[in-house]
């Protein structure tokens, strides 16, 4: 990508970092003099990134848009994988340690990790403030646990360990498998990260979850102590749901920003089917639309709350950001396939995974290929090859009164034949019977 090219699509304006988040909702705890830092110089932030998966997922927004603002805002943004911490597992707001990976799943996590951020943040221009991804196993892979604790543990009493919450809540709660040293040891290891990045690479403050409060202070205490250096945290809230329930949690589980993981269609669907309170505050959080849009879209949804013009704009938003704008038509087009006109020509456009996300859950029969192929009566292939019709004389009388379709197209007679140029994505046929009840015929 040209220089031009990434100077238009990663905006670097002089909008003030910390008021940016104030408006936006993200400030949960900041250190004293950390927005003075930041009105003075350049300032390099870093933010540590869990590896223990190969993609992120919504969870992890919130501080990757932390970065992001930081560096339209002139300001330059490291982001940290964490191979050596996550080999170990981070206590904080946990109740049990958690299971350990091995280097080569960390690289490979790590590859894919930086691949997501691009879509975030300049990593490859020449401007001052362009992103650097590094990962803490490449500093700590030789460390010496002797060497470590002569050099870095001496500076941290167990007595300041011990008062952190993320250490005194699993203490107190968990008697049974008790806390690992190892885990014990995890804000040191953090700590050491800050303290290694501020003398490597100039980094003078820390961003987080308001649950990495603990460890990130113990960072810029081992500076002061090591260094006799000035160096700040600031931290974003934990997002929750207006209802109470977890963000970022459905019923299949996170929703994640590798699209092989979640849809895009699913990953729209998310956003567009928040509430109007969560979308009011989402709709700062992960997108950068400035205070006068979202403003205005607030005015609007108060105006027709029917029209959900939050919920879109957010959907929209987000969803081209993470994905693509080809992405975010497909997924606004399938979800048209149950009320559109048109839903036969969509249906046969949509690509098999976001056919599979807009019915998810329909009951589905399987029928040997070899049936379609020769031509089948619908009449015999809904009920003596696939059960969506107890009997053939109710689909004959449902399919007199106009309530039965093959994919989204009302058939006249019950005996029309079924072949393979009807096939959807070369394998599946949508059967429609009454208004709601939708069956997947799957050749196979």
């Amino acid at each position: 990508m040209c220089k031009f090219a990434l100077a238009k699509r990663f905006k670097i304006n002089s909008m003030n970092f910390i008021e940016e988040l104030k408006w936006r909702g993200m400030i949960n705890n900041m250190m004293p003099g950390t927005e003075e830092q930041l009105n003075k110089e350049m300032t390099t932030a870093y933010l540590g990134i869990d590896p223990t998966a190969d993609s992120l997922h919504i969870g992890h927004l919130v501080g990757v848009m932390m970065l992001k603002h930081l560096q339209r805002s002139g300001h330059r943004p490291i982001a940290l994988v964490g191979g050596a911490t996550g080999m170990i597992g981070d206590p904080s707001m946990k109740s049990q340690e958690r299971v350990l990976i091995d280097e080569p799943t960390l690289r490979h996590n790590q590859e894919c990790i930086k691949r997501q951020l691009a879509k975030f943040l300049d990593f490859d221009s020449d401007a001052p403030n362009h992103a650097i991804l590094v990962n803490n196993y490449d500093w700590m892979k030789d460390y010496g646990f002797l060497n470590f604790i002569r050099d870095i543990g001496k500076h941290i009493t167990v007595n300041y360990m011990m008062a952190k919450d993320s250490v005194k809540k699993r203490l107190g709660s968990d008697t049974q498998h008790g806390m690992s040293f190892t885990e014990f040891s995890y804000q040191l290891l953090q700590g050491y990260d800050f303290l290694h990045l501020y003398e490597t690479m100039g980094c003078k403050l820390q961003m987080g979850g308001s649950d990495q409060w603990g460890n990130m202070t113990t960072g810029t205490e081992l500076i002061r102590r090591m260094n006799g250096g000035e160096a700040y945290a600031l931290t974003c809230p934990l997002i929750t749901k207006a209802d109470g329930g977890k963000f970022g949690k459905t019923e299949s589980g996170n929703v994640w920003l590798d699209p092989k993981r979640t849809s895009p269609y699913k990953f729209y669907q998310f956003w567009l089917n928040v509430s109007d309170a969560d979308a009011s505050k989402y709709i700062k959080i992960f997108t950068d639309l400035s205070k006068e849009e979202i403003e205005s879209l607030e005015a609007e949804q108060e105006k027709d709350p029917g029209l959900r013009p939050l919920q879109k704009r957010l959907a929209r938003e987000i969803t081209i950001m993470v994905h693509s704008q080809q992405d975010y038509e497909a997924a606004v087009e399938a979800s048209q396939i149950l009320f559109s006109n048109k839903a036969n020509d969509i249906l046969h456009r949509i690509d098999e995974d976001t056919l599979l996300s807009v019915f998810e859950g329909v009951p589905t029969f399987e029928v040997p290929m070899s049936v379609i192929e020769a031509g089948v009566p619908a009449v015999e292939l809904f009920t003596t090859h696939a059960a969506v019709f107890p009997s053939k004389g109710e689909m004959r009388k449902l399919t007199q009164g106009g309530g039965v379709s093959v994919n989204k197209e009302k058939i006249a007679d019950a005996n029309a034949i079924i072949d393979k140029t009807m096939l959807l994505n070369g394998k599946y046929i949508l059967v429609q019977r009454g208004k709601k009840n939708y069956y997947l015929v799957i050749a196979k």
